[in-house]
Formats: C-alpha cells, sequence, structure tokens
C-alpha cells in the first residue's frame, strides 16, 4: 500500500508542510476548518505519522503508559480502542498494563512505565487501590497523569470519568417509577470513587421520591462469579424482601440474574434488575438487560486527548478538572413489568 507522507497532504490542499503539521498536531494556531481539511484529507490518504521519525527529533519516547485492572473486561477493552485510535493519530505507541485487580501489581505497573520512559501515563485504579502515593512519585517527576472511570479526590490531575451519579440516579428512578420500592443495591469496593458516586445517586432519586434508604440493601464486594449468590440469598431473606436489583456493573448483573434464576425467581415479575455499563451481550440475555450506558470509548478518546496535550505542552492546554461524560439509560425486559404483566 503506497505510503503517503505530510508533504502530500500539504500538496493536495496547496497548504505548506508546517501548516499541515501543526494541524495534525491540533495547533492552536491553526483554524478549525483548516484542521478539519487537513484531517478529512490524512484520512483519505491513509497517512499515518511515524512514532519513530518523531521520536527522533527529541527526547520524547513517543509513548504513553495506560494501566487498567482488566483488559478482559468489556468498559476497558472498548476504552483501550477509544484510546489507542487518538494515540495512533496523534504518532504515539501506547503500552497496555494490567494490575488485575492488585495494588501491589498497579505500583509494579507504574515502575515497569516509568522504566519505559512514557512520556505520560493514563491509568484506572485497581480495586485494591486507596494509597496513590505511588502516582504522586510519577507526577513530582513531572510526567503527566490523566486518570479515567476509577478515579482519586487526593490528586490534582486530570479526571475523566462518566457519569456515574446520573446514571445511578436515572437507573434508580426508573425502577421506582415502574413501582418498585425496595430497591437493593449491589456494588463494589467502598473506597472507589465509581462506587461512591453511583451509591449517591442511587439514594438521591430514593430521597426525590420519598423513599427511606435502607443500609440493609446494600451489599459490596468484588468481581467473584461465586460472590454474588450468597449475596441475593441474603437480600432474600430480609423481611420485607426486595422487589427490585440495581447493581453497579453489568458483570454484576449476570451473576444476579443467574442467581435469581436459580432460586426460581421471575424476572420482572418477582423482582427488577438493572446494570451499568451495556455490555455487548445485554440485549441477547434472557430476559435482554435494562443498563445505564458507560460511554467506554469515548471516556478513552477525551483521557488521551488531554494526555497527549498535557505531553505536547500546549499553550492553549486545558486546566486540570474533572471531564464528566453524559450516560445513558436503556430499557429492556428486565425492568419493563408493566409491559410483561399487560402482555
Amino acid at each position: 500500500m503506497e505510503t503517503f507522507t505530510i508533504k502530500d497532504i500539504a500538496r493536495e490542499l496547496n497548504l505548506s508542510t508546517s501548516t499541515v503539521s501543526r494541524a495534525l498536531r491540533g495547533s492552536y494556531e491553526i483554524n478549525p476548518e483548516t484542521k478539519r481539511l487537513v484531517m478529512e484529507c490524512a484520512e483519505r490518504l491513509n497517512y499515518r505519522p511515524n512514532p519513530i521519525a518523531l521520536s527522533l527529533k527529541g527526547s520524547s519516547s513517543r509513548a504513553i503508559g495506560v494501566i487498567v485492572p482488566q483488559i478482559a473486561n468489556y468498559f476497558f477493552s472498548q476504552a483501550i480502542n477509544g484510546i489507542e485510535a487518538i494515540a495512533y493519530n496523534r504518532g504515539y505507541h501506547v503500552i497496555i498494563f494490567q494490575s488485575q485487580e492488585s495494588y501491589e501489581r498497579e505500583m509494579a505497573n507504574v515502575n515497569q512505565a516509568m522504566s519505559r520512559k512514557v512520556d505520560g501515563l493514563l491509568i484506572s485504579l485497581s480495586s485494591e487501590t486507596s494509597d496513590v502515593t505511588h502516582l504522586r512519585d510519577v507526577i513530582d517527576k513531572n510526567v503527566p497523569v490523566v486518570l479515567f472511570d476509577r478515579v482519586s479526590a487526593e490528586l490534582n490531575v486530570t479526571q475523566v470519568v462518566a457519569d456515574n451519579f446520573g446514571g445511578s440516579f436515572a437507573a434508580t428512578e426508573h425502577l421506582i417509577q415502574s413501582g418498585r420500592r425496595r430497591i437493593a443495591h449491589l456494588t463494589i469496593q467502598p473506597w472507589l470513587s465509581i462506587t461512591q458516586e453511583r451509591l449517591a445517586g442511587y439514594r438521591a432519586a430514593l430521597e426525590k421520591h420519598g423513599l427511606a434508604f435502607d443500609e440493609n440493601l446494600i451489599r459490596y464486594g468484588t468481581f467473584g462469579p461465586d460472590e454474588v449468590g450468597p449475596m441475593v440469598d441474603e437480600l432474600m431473606a430480609l423481611d420485607p424482601i426486595p422487589d427490585a436489583f440495581f447493581t453497579a456493573s453489568d458483570r454484576l448483573a449476570i451473576g444476579c440474574l443467574k442467581a435469581l434464576h436459580q432460586r426460581q425467581l421471575a424476572i420482572p415479575e418477582d423482582v427488577s434488575l438493572i446494570g451499568f455499563t451495556n455490555l455487548n451481550v445485554a440485549d441477547l440475555l434472557a430476559p435482554s438487560l435494562s443498563t445505564v450506558v458507560q460511554p467506554a470509548q469515548e471516556i478513552g478518546q477525551v483521557a488521551a486527548e488531554r494526555l497527549i496535550d498535557l505531553i505536547e505542552n500546549k499553550q492553549r492546554a486545558k486546566p486540570v478538572n474533572t471531564v464528566k461524560i453524559p450516560t445513558e439509560l436503556i430499557v429492556r425486559d428486565s425492568t419493563r413489568l408493566t409491559e410483561v404483566l399487560s402482555a
């Protein structure tokens, strides 16, 4: 396949090579219309920057480190797709590490990334991580860090997250509006940012509709495949029993679905069930799973853009802040109680 260069793009658009180069880097000096034309032409010609050549221009490694809890997790695999798309188009390699939900392994990942001289670090914290000293050390070395999804308020860095509060509020309110009053919430470790934000949205929806928050309806755990069954047993032994389950992830929802089926509980006639993520199999389950869409790919793209802007020290790089990406509620059969009963 023919290889096109910046000179080819410049010739095609009758622009200088320096203008094309700055446009491809997203420079603030180039107006948006010119950037659009350059990017469209680059895509049409299948132009791809050469990271090795770029790295020779300075001390930059043209590589960013990405640390996620699990690559096999659907959310993180989609986030990595978004990260790689942006990095590739901007001339960066991506080095991926997985912490396997281990704090010790996460620290080892950070050390390995630093030893490889990455230009910046994107990280989503492991479920065991409550101490972020290892990331402070990276920041103190002036290596740009951007957190995504699972973040920490203790670090003064850019953080890119889904609107966990809004998504959780919408899911809980949907259950309430469908007639549910005893809504159990299955979630993960209480110190994680996503746990706190989703629990806060759940509580806010209960409060809005005049329902008391009941700590007995909350269960904290991990993603262990055999863990959900005992949680469901404990909750269904309560008096009165739950009439709905809201889980902080679709992986927990699938475990909950299995446990409810094994106990001959009909969904949604006996209990409604709603998750959070929108796994690619959510609509194939029986019943199809209502869920909150967590925009993983967009989160990855935005996180990568912000990190590379920091790496390239743009004069107009956006200040440190938390970027919230909107979520979306998708209603499927697992909560369509009225429709099921009237069918």
